[in-house]
């Protein structure tokens, strides 16, 4: 059997990839946001404090929503303060103002807001167009840059919408011109239905390069509906990201846009950087065992190929 203690995966570093990687994990939010069982609190907290015991130093909490959106976490009141003495960043999302209140008054010093490249998803998503979006979006930045705390902004349906097919890079481009120019220190590249191809990626990112959008502000967020998420990944590396969004043993989705499948695999990750020689600071065996730890609260096997392969798990 094959396993990090016997030296493998081989490091074998490539030309023009980056020494180190900042994994952004999601799974506390954005993968168990879409669980139909719920999740205890205690449970997600014990989750998130293993995450941090593996190494990641940044990972999503929570989202500050409506109960009535994401009644998954309808608990953030409950769940943040238990988190806060960890050593790591918690980013959480925040919708609007009255979310950025919530997450504020807990001493929250990251937050995140939701954008969509697409008009058919900021309406399904937000009810609202994109432009009538980043007005919204534009008191709950200036709000939280006025208190020193640093904004993230989620793009989503960079590549392509299941409503509307193929993304105009322009399109996608105006919008995350338009998210740096509220104030985000960071934007998160969404491929939320997963149909992106390396080609598409490169080209993507040239488009930014070349619109000034500096390469140090984004990360990438795929899913892995046709497997191509760690594909899309190297490529996104080959262009000199350095951020990259993944989940806990592959947990995850999206609610509001019914052909996402799961998000890129924190494991199956690591191992692929692993293997380029690439830094991520994060110990494979304990984020195994995490993720064997959280299937078997949910009730069922990670769909992570990494963790099925170290923990010897049964489809």
């Amino acid at each position: 059997m094959n396993t990090p203690e016997l030296g493998l995966p081989v490091p074998v570093p490539a030309e023009g990839l980056p020494a180190r990687v900042r994994i952004h994990e999601v799974g506390a939010r954005d993968g168990l946001q879409n669980e139909k069982a719920t999740v205890p609190t205690a449970v997600k907290a014990e989750f998130v404090r293993r995450l941090a015991g593996t190494g990641l130093t940044t990972i999503e909490a929570t989202s500050f929503v409506h109960p009535k959106w994401v009644p998954q976490l309808a608990d953030a009141e409950d769940l943040y303060p238990q988190l806060s003495d960890l050593p790591v960043a918690l980013p959480v999302l925040v919708p609007n103002e009255r979310g950025l209140d919530r997450a504020l008054a807990l001493g929250a010093r990251r937050v995140a807001v939701f954008a969509s490249a697409t008009e058919s998803f900021a309406k399904a998503n937000l009810n609202r167009t994109v432009d009538e979006s980043l007005a919204m979006f534009e008191p709950v930045v200036t709000r939280a840059k006025g208190e020193d705390v640093h904004v993230r902004g989620y793009l989503s349906m960079c590549f392509g919408d299941p409503w509307e097919g193929p993304v105009p890079v322009p399109q996608v481009v105006r919008v995350c011109r338009a998210l740096l120019d509220l104030g985000c220190d960071e934007l998160s590249l969404g491929d939320t239905i997963g149909v992106a191809t390396p080609g598409q990626v490169t080209a993507l990112l040239t488009a930014l390069s070349e619109a000034g959008v500096p390469v140090s502000a984004l990360g990438v967020h795929f899913h892995d509906t046709y497997g191509q998420a760690l594909a899309n990944t190297l490529a996104a590396l080959q262009q000199g990201v350095t951020t990259v969004d993944s989940s806990a043993g592959g947990l995850g989705g999206c609610p509001f846009a019914k052909s996402a499948t799961g998000n890129l695999a924190t494991e199956d990750l690591v191992w692929m950087l692993r293997g380029l020689g690439i830094d991520t600071g994060v110990d494979l065996g304990r984020l195994v065992a995490t993720s064997v730890w959280m299937a078997a609260h949910l009730g069922r096997p990670s769909p992570s190929r990494t963790v099925r392969a170290l923990s010897h798990q049964e489809s």
